[in-house]
């Protein structure tokens, strides 16, 4: 927490600070590090500054959503772009992704009208992310690979190939 951090920066400041009286009036760094009767006409602009500082809100809390419905809708766009990123093309034909024209897995045309993924599983947007994270889990024997998508990245591409109507 940054109040935490600037708390005792700010007691140090004011216990030991050099008074402009004294350094003016030529008195060595020993002598006028000290507290003096100088020392409070600045502990206003200190307690703004540490107010300041601790209201201001940490990155780490800042990256976090609240509440669970706060957090990102899947993205179609990212979708697509993560379809070209993980090269789904090379198997598949999928319409909207440049040279996606891929023979060895089916085409992915009209995805979001079928029924069932790979035949077997109820075409639902939570079970295709499953698929696309880890097909082997859910289907032992298919010839889809593994391609280390990570959940979120998989609901952006289950995203857009629901949209393909």
């Amino acid at each position: 927490m940054n109040l935490l951090i600037v708390l005792p920066t700010a007691g140090l400041l004011m216990k030991w600070r050099r008074c402009p009286a004294h350094v003016r009036a030529g008195l060595n760094k020993n002598q006028s590090m000290h507290r003096c009767a100088c020392t409070p006409a600045v502990f206003p602009l200190l307690v703004v500054a540490v107010l300041a500082v601790a209201a201001w809100p940490d990155e780490s809390s800042a990256a976090q959503p609240s509440s669970p419905s706060a957090q990102t809708a899947p993205s179609l766009q990212r979708g697509q772009r993560l379809l070209m990123q993980y090269q789904c093309g090379s198997c598949h034909a999928i319409p909207g992704i440049a040279a996606a024209r891929g023979l060895q897995g089916p085409s992915l045309e009209a995805f979001g009208r079928r029924s069932y993924i790979a035949g077997r599983i109820p075409n639902q947007a939570d079970n295709l992310a499953r698929w696309i994270v880890e097909p082997s889990a859910l289907v032992f024997d298919t010839r889809m690979p593994s391609m280390g998508v990570s959940p979120a990245q998989a609901r952006d591409m289950a995203a857009y190939l629901g949209s393909l109507k």
